[in-house]
Formats: C-alpha cells, sequence, structure tokens
C-alpha cells in the first residue's frame, strides 16, 4: 500500500465524527481531519422503540455536510459505522436506507461484538500496556473487553450509555446525590454479570470523549507539566477525589469549567460514576487513558488487512519512534548506527564495571539513541530545548507519560545544567536514583551523538581497557573525522561524569576493524 487517503464517520449516539486520514508505511497514519457534531441520536429514540422523523433529519443533514467535505478533500474512500443508537432503533433498516438515497453514503451497522473489538484493536495498536479491562462509554451502549498478553479473551456490550444512563435517572440538568446512588446501584448490579472480571486487579483502559474529558479536567486540576491525555494515568483516588470535586458543581460552573467539553456538562458525572464502578469491581488501582478508539480501530484493522506488518502489537512503540524519527529528519541509517553505537558503549562499559547491566537500561538507552537531539530539525543552537518539548509533549503511542518524560529528558541531554531545568517539574515522578541514572545515561548518549556529528558513520568500533587510575577508549574510524574528533574531546566530560573516572581517547585511523 503506497498511500491510502480514507475517511470514517462514525454514528455514535451522542456524536456524529468525520475523520479524515492519510497512510504510508514511511510515515504511518495521520489524522487529516476531525470534524465533530453532538446529535444526540440516542434521544430521539421513542418508547415505541423507533428514532423519530427528526432524529432521522438531523442525521441526513450531518451527512449530507460531511459529504460536501469529502468532495472538498477529494476522498472517496469512505466507511460510515453506526452503533448503538442506530442498533436500538427498531426503524434501523428504513433509516440505513433512507440514508443512502438521500446522501449517497451506505452505513454499516457494527453488531455489539464488533464494536467492542474495534475498541480493543486501538487500544493493543496504541498502547503499551499488556493485559487490561477496556472500556468505551458512549452515548446509548458501553463496551468492556478482557485483553491478556494483547490477546483479546473476552467482550461484552452493555445497552447503556451516559445518555440513556441521564435519560434515565436524572431529571434535571445534573444528577442528584439520590440519583447518583440509583446509578452506582444500577451499574454495579450490571457489572457484576461478568464474571471475566470480577477482581480481576488489572489496569482498566478507558476509551471515548468522556473520558477524555475527565483526564482533561484532572490535568487542568493539578496545573499537569505536559500536553495530551493518551498514556495518561490516574489511581483509584483520584477518580474518587474526581467524584466529590465534580458532584459540588452546578451546571453552570460546570459549562465552564476547564478541562470539560460544554456539550458534555450534563453527562460527566455519570460517565464518571460509571469508571468509578468499574474499578471497584475489576480490583483495579489503574485508569488509563488512550484517544484512540472506534474510529482507529476501524482504520488500522482496514490498513493491517492488506499491509500485515504495517502496525505491531506487541512492539508499539517501535514502529512509532522510527516515524518520529523520520519526521524530523532522521535516516533509517542514521537511526540503526547511533542505536549500535549506543548499545556497544553501553555493553563495553558494564564490562568494566562502571555501569551495571540491565536489559530495561539497555532498551531505554537504544530508543533515546534513535531519538537523540531531533530538535535540531527546528534550529540546531536550540535543538536541547526543542528536542525536549516534542517529545514530552505529543502523543507517542506505546508510551506512558512517565516514560516518554524520562525518553525526552534522555534525548535533549546537553549538560547538567539542561538536564536539571527540563527534570525540575518531574522531580516527584522519580526517585533520587532514578534521576541520576537519566541524567547519566544522557551524558552517555551526548558523547554517542558527538561520534557521529558529521552523519558520515565514520566511526567503525569501540574499545575500552582500564589502566591505574583511568579508562583507555580506543576509536577506530576513517580518516577526515577532524569533526568528530572535535566533539569527542569536548563532549568527554559527560561520559566522565557518568562513569565517574577520567578516559583518555586514542583516535585509531589506520588498521581499524570491521565489527
Amino acid at each position: 500500500m503506497n498511500e491510502l487517503k480514507t475517511a470514517i464517520i462514525d454514528i455514535g449516539s451522542n456524536t456524529i465524527r468525520l475523520v479524515l486520514y492519510q497512510y504510508n508505511y514511511e510515515e504511518g497514519l495521520h489524522e487529516l481531519g476531525n470534524i465533530k457534531t453532538v446529535a444526540r441520536l440516542r434521544t430521539y429514540i421513542q418508547p415505541s422503540g423507533e428514532m423519530s422523523e427528526d432524529g432521522i433529519q438531523v442525521l441526513s443533514e450531518t451527512l449530507l455536510t460531511f459529504k460536501a467535505m469529502l468532495e472538498e478533500f477529494e476522498i472517496t474512500d469512505v466507511k460510515a459505522a453506526a452503533t448503538a443508537a442506530i442498533r436500538q432503533a427498531t426503524n434501523r433498516d428504513q433509516i440505513i436506507t433512507q440514508m443512502k438515497e438521500q446522501t449517497g453514503i451506505q452505513i454499516e451497522l457494527l453488531s455489539e461484538e464488533e464494536e467492542a473489538y474495534f475498541g480493543y484493536v486501538a487500544v493493543a495498536y496504541s498502547m503499551g500496556t499488556t493485559s487490561a479491562v477496556t472500556i468505551d462509554i458512549g452515548g446509548g451502549s458501553t463496551e468492556i473487553t478482557l485483553f491478556e498478553n494483547k490477546e483479546l479473551q473476552q467482550s461484552h456490550s452493555f445497552p447503556f450509555g451516559t445518555v440513556s444512563l441521564k435519560q434515565r435517572f436524572v431529571k434535571g440538568d445534573i444528577i442528584n446525590s439520590s440519583e447518583k446512588k440509583e446509578l452506582i446501584a444500577f451499574v454495579k448490579e450490571q457489572f457484576q454479570t461478568l464474571p471475566w472480571i470480577q477482581n480481576v486487579g488489572l489496569p482498566i483502559i478507558a476509551i471515548g470523549g468522556s473520558a477524555r474529558n475527565i483526564a482533561q479536567i484532572h490535568q487542568q486540576k493539578h496545573d499537569y507539566p505536559i500536553a495530551s491525555v493518551h498514556g495518561y494515568a490516574m489511581a483509584k483516588e483520584d477518580l474518587d477525589d474526581l467524584s466529590s470535586f465534580l458532584g459540588q458543581l452546578s451546571f453552570q460552573e460546570l459549562n465552564q469549567l476547564d478541562g470539560l467539553s460544554s456539550d458534555r456538562a450534563d453527562i460527566i458525572v455519570p460517565a464518571l460514576e460509571v469508571f468509578r464502578v468499574l474499578m471497584e469491581v475489576v480490583g483495579s488501582e489503574s485508569f488509563q487513558l488512550t484517544k484512540k478508539g472506534l474510529r482507529e480501530g476501524l482504520i488500522i484493522q482496514r490498513i493491517l488487512q492488506t499491509e500485515g506488518n504495517a502496525f505491531d502489537k506487541y512492539n508499539v512503540f517501535e514502529g512509532n519512534v522510527r516515524r518520529l524519527a523520520r519526521q524530523y529528519g532522521r535516516t533509517e541509517m542514521e537511526v540503526n548506527y547511533l542505536k549500535h553505537l549506543a548499545d556497544q558503549l553501553y555493553r563495553k562499559c558494564c564490562h568494566l564495571g562502571y555501569l551495571q547491566y540491565n536489559t530495561k537500561d539497555l532498551q531505554l538507552l537504544v530508543k533515546a539513541a534513535k531519538v537523540f537531539n531531533i530538535g535540531e530539525y527546528i534550529e540546531l543552537s536550540s535543538a536541547s530545548q526543542h528536542t525536549f518539548y516534542l517529545i514530552a509533549n505529543q502523543s507517542i503511542d506505546g508510551l506512558n507519560h512517565q516514560e516518554r518524560v524520562i525518553l525526552a529528558l534522555l534525548a535533549s541531554y546537553k549538560n547538567k545544567d539542561y538536564f536539571q531545568r527540563f527534570a525540575a517539574p518531574f522531580t516527584t515522578w522519580m526517585s533520587q536514583e532514578e534521576y541520576r541514572k537519566i541524567r547519566n545515561f544522557g551524558g552517555l548518549l551526548k558523547f554517542v551523538y558527538a561520534l557521529n556529528v558529521s552523519k558520515r558513520n565514520v566511526v567503525h568500533a569501540l574499545e575500552m581497557h582500564t589502566e591505574e587510575d583511568y579508562v583507555e577508549l580506543d576509536i577506530y574510524m576513517k580518516n577526515n573525522a577532524a569533526a568528530e574528533k572535535y566533539q569527542v574531546h569536548r563532549h568527554k566530560k559527560h561520559l566522565e561524569r557518568a562513569l565517574k573516572v577520567p578516559l583518555k581517547i586514542n583516535f585509531i585511523e589506520e588498521g581499524w576493524k570491521n565489527v
């Protein structure tokens, strides 16, 4: 697949959304556009079970608007997927036929099992968590899945969501204490019908707009120092605190709350209570967020059908780091070369006893080597600042927020002062020992980067041996490596500081050996 331009229309119970995608193997999957309409189709389901003519008209007008946008973008490959609101309408066949006639858009009605499955696909291919219970709460249904070692084990769809729960339990704009008790009792009873989630103790991964809004509120409330909610994690106590906080706010205050979309002000508390009940039933202490969901599951599955190696759910970060490096001007050859040098230098240092070998440490070093100093793509003189910001403040599939910050600190290492400045908002995220280790590893990577400053792959091998009170480092290299020699001498202090020993460096330009 050279390049795919496609669109997904997600017809949900609360919102209808058009997302435009572009994919190619080298650059990965990108959103070109994302347009949302708050339609609340679930509210148009009448006591008879039929969707009213008003609801059908809202759907038709929305699809015609989206069709005009698709024509402007010249996208003809379109998948329109409908979930609970249409699925639960007794006149669903009529609605689908009518939309085809009026808009030319063929709606595919997803079954409960399909909706749950595509949510699982999105999570498995975008997060590093290997086993979890997922919840995707929409306006009219709630999908629960259990996956272990990235393999789907169980799934179930409940016929209730934020909009239908509000309709059933809430008489005013916001829920009161007695209504909340009734809602909690109902949801707990429903969740207890699934024996496979009872006290399994796994993380909860939440999908959908309500979950994202809860994370955004929490971040705003705590002056969170980096951007995005993908990979964000909260403890059970955090959800409990939010429940108390939101329960004290009026509808007007909820409408004005930073982090909360105004169209979710009336349904955010019911959604939060559903999450809290699920954490209790599962016995979970970790509530994780993903910005991926049904739409991403649909497009990922579509791509995998024609390009089976496009994504790897078992090594989510690897594919994304390659594309991240490429996005900021790194060739695959340079990425592999820096990885090789970092691996080689780390092993030499461990062999001599200056570092303690640890597989996770080596994996972390190699990850950071691949994106070290990518900020030079923006501006060479301030590459360190740009590198930290680029990595710390964008969603990177396969990494949680702590892992992302650690990667940013390593990849942006310039000196101790810059490291302290970048790390200052995150000192509580790591122990003093971890802090020192990351700083030392940053110094090692700074030295590695100096070995290829001209990007000509001039260093062929490294050898280290211990003398009485210093270490000799032999660098085997091609001729005409003046730039590397200068930078190595300039930055050897970083490696000396990391190893706590003086270095004597020998450049060997003749008789070098291949590795």
